[in-house]
């Protein structure tokens, strides 16, 4: 089941090199707390499947 659409995904790409690379800036545990952070868009947009949009019906996903 996917309900992430290719804006979407390019969107949490974005977000999550954001998010990279804020940790690269960061010390000590903010580091990894950014790189962790950034675990969630790059997985939701690998898989395209977003759990937190299943309740809201949101569906971006077009095939």
């Amino acid at each position: 089941m996917k309900n992430v659409g290719s804006i979407d995904r390019v969107i949490r790409y974005v977000i999550a090199a954001t998010l990279i690379v804020a940790g690269f800036f960061s010390e000590g545990t903010a580091r990894y707390v950014l790189w962790g952070i950034s675990l969630v868009p790059i997985l939701t947009a690998t898989f395209q499947f977003c759990p937190v949009w299943v309740p809201f019906k949101i569906n971006t996903y077009q095939k």
